[in-house]
């Protein structure tokens, strides 16, 4: 290549590797790939193993009308993709290399889709082979360029790798963000209040139910990026949770806010790379309000022991209210009624008094309880 033609080569890199971070390059990056290599259509495809489909996954210069025929019937036409299942990786092939050219003109495939797409000829390049699937480079040149060349094997060839790489790494950043926006969504689903915090103790994430509770303000509030207590009290346990490391063990503390009510705080700090950006997350707080009632999966109950729901309803009663006249009063039923309902649960579960049927509920009981949805409710 020329100095020309290397500069150019080594700016193309960088527009493959940005396409890999901003998918809104990347018919960009592939229309210079494709002129880079003097083609005039270029597509990324693969297909898998058995040859039962095919996914094309960028293109350029190529007309939806043609990708759908590629794909409903010249697949099975086009004589290079599956050569390379026995070739070298990163060696790029043309029409010539596995047929005389006077019989590829004789191809429908050559007839009716690559000739009416003005092109001449087909340069490929597997980017990627595993067991399940074949990744390759398809690149069409025009026919005012002639057949594929050297110089277009070799170019083809240096920027296999690169596109390759550009390729994993755009599929990882797809999955990861995927997860990212799983996981947020997952949180936001809690009723239990949740936020990352950076080492400095910025806010990275916060759950819905922690959002509310920073719009309350009767415990903490939100200043900017930053956790403000709303009393001294808070603000020095709070301080001293965020001063915790990976290195420390979790952490729970008791606070009061302003309206009295007591809160459960959890601080976990989370192992990560050193080399880390400072933004990233080191430590998760959890912020309960506390409650002597656990939040008990009361379908689960139901189902295990084959409880009516008149059994389950004096079952959470006992949990939570304790004696049969109490139990009555707050049903609304005979204090005889709840005796039997009683004896029925005793009979289901294994129990034989009131506080082993208070510690098998208390073994159903979930960690975090859904903000929508759902038979389970606080007992």
């Amino acid at each position: 290549m020329t100095i020309h033609q290397a500069n150019r080569f080594s700016s193309l890199i960088g527009e493959i590797y940005d396409a890999a971070v901003d998918p809104a390059l990347r018919s960009g990056a592939l229309e210079q790939i494709s002129q880079f290599v003097g083609g005039c259509a270029a597509m990324i495809l693969s297909r898998d193993s058995a040859r039962l489909s095919i996914e094309i996954h960028q293109h350029f210069g190529t007309d939806a009308r043609f990708r759908q025929l590629y794909r409903d019937r010249y697949v099975e036409l086009d004589p290079l993709l599956d050569r390379h299942l026995t070739l070298a990786p990163e060696r790029t092939i043309g029409v010539t290399d596995i047929m005389s050219y006077a019989d590829f003109i004789e191809t429908s495939f050559h007839r009716e889709w690559v000739e009416p797409q003005g092109a001449i000829d087909i340069a490929t390049v597997a980017l990627e082979k595993t067991a399940a699937r074949t990744t390759i480079l398809q690149v069409l040149r025009h026919r005012s360029r002639g057949t594929v060349d050297e110089a277009m094997r070799e170019r083809m060839r240096l920027l296999a790798p690169h596109v390759h790489r550009s390729h994993i790494m755009g599929r990882q950043i797809r999955a990861r963000s995927h997860t990212v926006d799983d996981l947020a969504d997952v949180l936001d689903g809690l009723n239990t209040a949740i936020c990352l915090l950076d080492a400095d103790g910025r806010v990275v994430h916060a759950n819905a139910a922690c959002r509310q509770l920073f719009a309350d303000a009767n415990l903490l509030a939100m200043v900017g990026d930053r956790i403000v207590a709303r009393n001294t009290q808070t603000d020095k346990i709070f301080r001293g949770l965020c001063e915790i490391d990976d290195s420390a063990r979790r952490r729970i503390e008791l606070a009061t806010s302003t309206d009295g009510q007591h809160y459960l705080l959890h601080a976990l700090p989370l192992k990560r790379d050193r080399s880390l950006a400072r933004d990233a997350a080191a430590t998760m707080l959890f912020i309960q309000r506390a409650s002597m009632s656990p939040m008990l999966a009361t379908a689960a109950i139901a189902a295990a022991f084959r409880l009516t729901p008149s059994e389950l309803r004096v079952l959470m009663a006992i949990v939570e209210i304790g004696g049969v006249p109490d139990i009555a009063a707050k049903l609304g039923i005979a204090e005889t009624t709840v005796k039997t309902h009683l004896g029925r649960l005793f009979e289901k579960t294994g129990a034989g008094r009131q506080a082993d049927l208070v510690k098998i509920a208390a073994g159903f009981a979930v960690p975090f309880g859904r903000r929508t949805g759902g038979d389970d409710r606080a007992a």
